[in-house]
């Protein structure tokens, strides 16, 4: 288990930093938060070097959050119509580094657009999997599908069909704990990496999962899950920025 030098930082809804010169800009649209509590040991060996399982009242948490990605734009280029927007689903975990920077650890993420797939996994180092997906609203109710096409295991799948509910007006502790996450952590080329992000404070709602069918969290090397999510919810979607790793002070070790 990796020591935290400093405590971890204060969970915000609000960005509590800026992104003035982005290396990525992108739209998240339509997105449903499925989520599991898990045993922080389960996790811990799937984290980047320098990290460890972020927690709430001791229990850390798996995601499956499935979305529309939205003109997606790299280096300040603007962001693309077609080749930038795509329908994703990721497996997601909450880490903390020894600075105590609170972030998630992407375990697998599902597109369906092959040169987002490349770009990601190889300028980014992250495990993007080319997928056929497709998201599909009717009235209140949402439906995510997606069947792997390249990327292992071959035909990883899942659905998922939530209906939309109320505005959520004031967040629980642990509703911000999985939503508001200011940056990512990653082994970039066999070195730890925090890229932190920002966006406007989440527009979250309730949701009612009615139907979920997958396989893409024992995929990611997680248990799978073996009842209903703790947490379901649904937002109509944020615009979001990814600045570049801070510097670190000499001396100071970097996740």
């Amino acid at each position: 288990m990796v020591p935290l030098t400093t405590l971890p930082e204060p969970i915000t809804a609000d960005a509590p930093h800026t992104a003035d010169r982005p290396v990525l800009t992108q739209s998240w649209l339509d997105l449903s938060f499925l989520h599991w509590a898990v045993d922080p040991a389960l996790v811990a060996p799937l984290l980047p070097a320098g990290t460890r399982p972020d927690t709430l009242d001791g229990a850390t948490y798996v995601g499956l959050v499935a979305f529309r990605m939205h003109r997606v734009g790299w280096f300040g280029l603007p962001g693309i119509p077609y080749l930038g927007s795509f329908p994703e689903t990721n497996v997601r975990l909450y880490s903390v580094d020894a600075h105590g920077r609170r972030g998630v650890v992407f375990r697998s993420l599902d597109a369906s657009r092959l040169l987002p797939v490349a770009v990601g996994r190889s300028g980014f180092g992250l495990p993007y999997v080319w997928s056929k997906m497709e998201v599909r609203r009717e009235g209140d109710t949402v439906t995510y599908t997606s069947r792997r096409r390249w990327g292992r295991p071959a035909g990883a799948y899942s659905r998922i069909t939530v209906r939309v509910g109320d505005r959520v007006e004031e967040p629980s502790e642990l509703e911000h704990f999985l939503t508001a996450r200011w940056g990512m952590h990653s082994a970039f080329f066999g070195r730890s990496r925090y890229l932190p992000n920002t966006h406007p404070r989440w527009p979250l709602h309730r949701a009612e999962l009615l139907d979920q069918s997958e396989n893409l969290v024992a995929a990611a090397g997680l248990p799978a899950p073996s009842g209903g999510p703790v947490s379901v919810l649904y937002s109509p979607g944020v615009p979001a920025r990814f600045g570049l790793p801070p510097r670190t002070p000499a001396g100071v070790p970097t996740p």
